[in-house]
């Protein structure tokens, strides 16, 4: 048996739907949109058009040309903290932030132009609601957070953040990457004016592609300049989204492709979907809690968590574990510090990291079945 259990790095298998979308269009219409006037081109354009129509409904983003598709959220992230922030700037995030947050931000301050302050968050991951009360200063201009830890699955309180920043007058940017497709999100109920995405994880895309969802008072100020296929006679770059943030041709098939992952889950149903992942999780949580030389990390979070589980084995490696799970059982797992640091240091597992178990809406009890097997296999070797 082969069992991939690393969903929250990648989503694996793709639905049949993406990949089919994705050869129609490679091999029928495979035009540049918005660069001719062709069929093909047209044609990729409507794609286009459409998919983004789509991600604003998901999010409940007003305007459908605020979306903008960028490589991944790390790319979205770096877009709109790069563009958004001004010297002088004051910015708050969290002590669980993934290194996609927590580098840039580190980088703005050490090139002098920003400075940030980091709240600390509970047992459980949870951001300190008292201390980002007390956080703010007369300069802050973005509280920014993780909206679904990528390492112990907990889901931080959006529309808490999202009202405190309202009545402080800050905009409130949200780290979507392991929660879109997943847990719906509202950026108007949750007053949220920036939503960083990634198509290769909850939402089903291929990789290489994710976006921003923008409110309309927010300006991301552009550091890429070229053609957009809009305003080509003036030499200036146009100054409206999404060309305002979205030079150069952009990875159609990547977007096509994410255009079927939402399409399948909204056929699907995300609560119907997200139900699956979580009877699954739970079904494993209760199995480990068996096994007596396993140390999992489960904060309490009342039943509302991402589908995956973070452990370790007493007396082992997590990057050994990992490693006879893939060798000796063919599970796939990830080991280490998951790109996140700051989590690990909140939650007490740095440096050694943890072994991560993500699961997906395609994984089965059959294989989190055989997965118990092999762990109480490997304990007892």
């Amino acid at each position: 048996m082969q069992v991939y259990l690393d969903n929250s790095a990648t989503s694996w298998p793709k639905p049949t739907s993406v990949i089919e979308a994705m050869a129609n269009y490679l091999n029928n219409f495979g035009g540049s949109p918005g660069r001719s006037g062709h069929k093909f081109s047209l044609l990729a354009a409507r794609e286009i058009f459409e998919i983004r129509e789509i991600i604003a409904e998901l999010f409940n983003l007003a305007d459908s040309e605020n979306v903008i598709f960028t490589s991944n959220a790390t790319h979205a992230i770096n877009i709109a903290l790069k563009g958004f922030l001004k010297k002088g700037s004051h910015v708050i995030i969290s002590s669980m932030e993934h290194n996609s947050v927590y580098r840039p931000i580190w980088f703005l301050k050490e090139q002098g132009i920003i400075d940030f302050t980091v709240v600390g968050c509970d047992n459980n991951g949870k951001f300190n609601l008292d201390e980002l009360k007390n956080s703010f200063r007369p300069n802050t201009k973005l509280v920014v957070s993780i909206h679904g830890s990528n390492v112990f699955g907990t889901i931080t309180q959006l529309k808490e953040i999202g009202f405190i920043c309202k009545e402080k007058g800050v905009a409130f940017m949200v780290d979507a990457a392991q929660t879109a497709g997943f847990i719906p999100i509202d950026m108007q109920k949750a007053n949220i004016s920036i939503l960083a995405f990634t198509g290769h994880k909850k939402l089903f895309g291929p990789s290489g592609i994710g976006g921003l969802c923008i409110d309309g008072n927010i300006d991301i100020a552009t550091s890429i300049h070229g053609g957009t296929g809009s305003k080509s006679e003036l030499d200036a770059h146009p100054d409206f989204y999404p060309d305002k943030l979205e030079a150069g041709t952009p990875n159609t098939v990547g977007i096509v492709g994410l255009k079927a992952g939402i399409l399948y889950i909204l056929n699907k149903g995300i609560d119907n979907l997200r139900k699956q992942q979580t009877q699954l999780t739970e079904y494993f949580i209760n199995q480990l809690n068996e096994i007596d030389e396993v140390i999992l990390y489960r904060p309490d979070t009342n039943g509302e968590r991402l589908s995956l589980v973070s452990l370790n084995i007493k007396n082992m490696i997590s990057s050994d574990l990992a490693y006879k799970l893939d060798k000796n059982y063919n599970i796939m797992v990830r080991a280490g510090l998951h790109c996140t640091p700051q989590a690990h240091k909140t939650m007490g597992t740095f440096p050694l990291g943890t072994v991560r178990f993500s699961i997906g809406c395609f994984n089965t009890e059959e294989e989190i079945k055989y997965t118990i097997e092999s762990l109480k296999k490997i304990v007892l070797i």
